[in-house]
């Protein structure tokens, strides 16, 4: 049996990996869930899977490191799935702070938790031992390689595209991936990273760019545009992503970027 600690799974693509992993592996898996319950994340989403012996529901901060240590000592935790940040970019400008905060001390108090759980000493040459089979994920944006110019369509985003944020928000998600990159250097942590571009499906928080032009549409309301319109978005299928992330978390090599 594998036993995940999924971060933020009260939120959009979080929900929608719970509700993925529980239906493909059935009865061998369990899943500790660790939610703030922010304004963006919604129980009543995965009040079935909480309702699952599979799972257990802990409400809390990421950044409580006491919280996030009992979890592990509770539960010989395999793999951590971290979704849990703040992510919308115009509340990142308002209070960038908060976002610092969350996405940066955050992620940094779970890989020290997760450090911390799974060191088993070290090997005749000094390196750093974990349990065998671990893994964290940190689950990040493509908003850490910034824009690409609209005049060049044959230009893509790859994962040695250098990091080049424009927002409080890419930028903390920026600095969570270069912490989770020096904690599998420096400590030898089993660390992969994902970054996905804008995602869309069901139980989507209503501030996002899809489900706010359907309501407002169907409410007859004005339509915002950001800027003067010129932006180009790539979209991908939250079930996709959750197909993608299982991928990456079973058979992901330990320190790669995966696009």
């Amino acid at each position: 049996m594998k036993r995940y600690l999924v971060t933020g799974a009260a939120g959009f693509i979080g929900a929608n990996f719970l509700k993925y992993l529980l239906k493909k592996y059935e009865e061998d898996i369990y899943v500790v869930v660790l939610d703030k319950l922010t304004y963006a994340g919604n129980l009543g989403t995965i009040k079935d899977e909480i309702a699952d012996s599979r799972v257990r529901f802990v409400k809390g901060d990421i950044r409580n490191a006491e919280l996030v240590a009992n979890i592990f000592a509770e539960t010989d935790i395999d793999y951590v799935v971290n979704f849990a940040a703040e992510s919308h970019v115009d509340r990142s400008i308002a209070n960038p702070q908060l976002f610092l905060e969350t996405n940066i001390l955050g992620t940094q108090n779970m890989l020290d938790c997760a450090r911390k759980a799974w060191y088993r000493g070290k090997d005749s040459e000094g390196k750093p031992l974990y349990a065998e089979g671990k893994k964290f994920l940190q689950v990040s944006t493509d908003e850490v390689y910034g824009d690409l110019p609209l005049d060049r369509p044959d230009l893509l985003f790859t994962e040695q595209t250098p990091l080049h944020t424009s927002s409080p928000y890419s930028s903390s998600k920026a600095a969570a991936d270069l912490l989770a990159g020096a904690y599998g250097r420096t400590y030898g942590l089993p660390v992969t990273i994902s970054r996905c571009s804008n995602n869309y499906g069901p139980y989507q928080f209503p501030e996002k760019l899809i489900p706010l032009m359907i309501v407002n549409a169907l409410a007859d309301r004005p339509l915002p545009v950001y800027g003067r319109g010129l932006n180009v978005r790539d979209w991908l299928y939250v079930g996709d992503h959750c197909r993608a992330i299982d991928l990456v978390v079973n058979h992901g090599r330990i320190g790669e970027v995966y696009n």
